[in-house]
């Protein structure tokens, strides 16, 4: 900008600008500038259900009961029949064509109200149809949640104030430190103050050198710019199907992000896209030469023969997937030092690793080995396992990933259901809506990533954080929920340590 307004005064030396027309000048070619900025932004758009869930809550009446009440309101109120008729909820479960005869819980949201005005005949019971999908780690609350965030796209919000414990098993059991709430300047979705989410992936120098003519000097740097921290994983179990396939695919695309998808799938559906990374077998490394269109090829565990086959096939990145089994440690460090740029870790899908140890504490095993190697900035750690909400996202990075893998919850995005246990990727059983219309699947999936990526920049914004890579390893702008009731509770009679498991 002042270069543009330094070279439009020396144009005009001869008409001598005041201070305030080069200021007006300077002003002027600034907002030409801001104009042409656009940011990126997710489109969502509100979609009708497919196959609805089953409703939160049961409401049972009395219906010996409520003619008593509605007799004696009768009896009280004659003739004001605008009270005999008003009803006891504000959400109109009882505003059916015969009143509380016939309630519809579907607009239930558990406030109680109704029974502890009228607890003698009314009752709110959890739907054993709810309570019984996902399991003891994807809870039917989690899919409930990613179900209306692909709905409406939008972050969810919830009245009648907090309920609930302030922490849990795994990812809830970690705070943010909100510290900047109060900034109002700092709103990322609609204020004025940019907060980029976007994620580097590959190999990113300490420093760069150039020469006098400007021109860069020594080692190119290998890596490309995704638009959001998360990427698609590979369909656990048996739901990779050709047609969620292909809306991972597009949708990839919109959000600009990565899809892990099979190698053989790949080639078969003819999906060789900068968007895509084909993930191939260790026997199948030489493989890696088919996609000529990716950017990041991945190899299916550790193999130091299999990854320069892979890396000499191709000119993309080549990553390696190393689940959280005993020994990763070894197995991670050695593929750094054979020149890996990527490295995936997988956790199961409860975010389980060796001895139980939970996701979150291996992610930053993970990061601060890397760190004490001096090489941290040198490789991308994309992370997977037990991410299922929102705000699972920022606490993978915070705990040192770069980037997080999304699995389960294109399922549910998708209004899939699962059948079981879903703890083991290769165990997971599942069905999709049998008439999965494409586009409607898109925009869904599309929603989710958009709700998302809001929720993220509310957090940035409550941190204080303008950008997300500033996140990566920031352990201190997390807090514990069990460290902080220790700290508070320990030594008190009748305290026995904070346990959510």
């Amino acid at each position: 900008m002042l270069e543009s307004a330094t070279s439009m005064l020396t144009e005009s030396e001869s008409n001598h600008l005041t201070l305030a027309e080069f200021g007006a000048e300077s002003a002027r070619i600034g907002r030409q500038i801001a104009d042409s900025y656009e940011r990126f932004h997710i489109h969502v758009e509100e979609v009708d259900d497919l196959d609805p869930l089953p409703h939160r809550f049961l409401v049972k009446v009395g219906k010996i009961g409520l003619a008593k009440f509605i007799a004696k309101e009768v009896m009280m109120y004659f003739p004001h029949f605008d009270v005999i008729l008003s009803r006891p909820c504000t959400y109109g479960v009882f505003s059916g064509p015969i009143g509380g005869f016939a309630p519809r819980p579907k607009l239930c949201v558990g406030c109680l109200r109704c029974t502890v005005q009228h607890p003698d005949f009314v009752k709110v019971l959890p739907n054993p149809k709810m309570t019984a999908l996902g399991d003891s780690y994807t809870t039917h609350g989690h899919i409930a949640a990613i179900d209306e965030e692909a709905k409406k796209g939008m972050v969810p919000v919830r009245g009648q104030g907090y309920r609930g414990r302030f922490g849990g098993p795994g990812f809830d059991g970690m705070l943010t430190d909100m510290s900047e709430i109060v900034r109002p300047s700092r709103d990322g979705i609609h204020g004025r103050e940019l907060i980029g989410t976007s994620v580097d992936v590959g190999d990113k120098p300490m420093h760069l050198s150039f020469d006098e003519g400007g021109n860069l000097m020594g080692r190119v740097p290998d890596m490309f710019t995704i638009q959001v921290p998360f990427v698609f994983e590979l369909p656990p179990g048996n739901l990779g199907s050709d047609a969620l396939t292909r809306v991972v695919d597009v949708t990839s695309r919109i959000v600009d992000t990565l899809a892990c998808l099979d190698a053989d799938t790949v080639s078969r559906l003819e999906m060789d896209t900068p968007n895509i990374v084909p993930v191939l077998n260790l026997e199948d490394a030489s493989r890696a030469g088919e996609f000529s269109a990716a950017r990041l090829v991945e190899i299916e565990g550790w193999d130091a023969h299999a990854f320069g086959q892979a890396s000499g096939a191709t000119d993309a990145i080549v990553g390696v997937r190393i689940p959280f089994e005993e020994g990763w440690q070894e197995r991670l460090t050695n593929a750094v030092d054979s020149g890996a740029k990527v490295i995936h870790l997988l956790a199961d899908l409860h975010g389980r690793g060796p001895c139980d140890t939970f996701v979150s504490d291996l992610f930053k095993e993970a990061h601060t080995l890397l760190i004490e190697q001096g090489r941290r900035d040198s490789v991308t750690l994309i992370g997977g396992g037990g991410i299922v909400g929102a705000d699972h996202v920022p606490k993978a990075i915070i705990s040192g990933m770069d980037a997080a893998a999304l699995d389960l919850p294109v399922l549910f995005a998708v209004q899939g259901r699962s059948r079981g246990s879903l703890k083991h990727r290769d165990q997971v059983r599942g069905t999709l809506p049998k008439k999965l219309d494409h586009d409607w699947a898109v925009q869904r999936l599309s929603n989710l990533c958009g709700s998302w990526r809001d929720q993220l920049l509310e957090i940035l914004g409550a941190m204080g954080i303008r950008e997300v890579r500033r996140l990566r390893g920031e352990f201190g702008r997390s807090m514990i929920v069990k460290h902080l009731e220790d700290e508070a509770f320990d030594g008190i009679p009748g305290y026995h340590g904070g346990v959510y498991e």
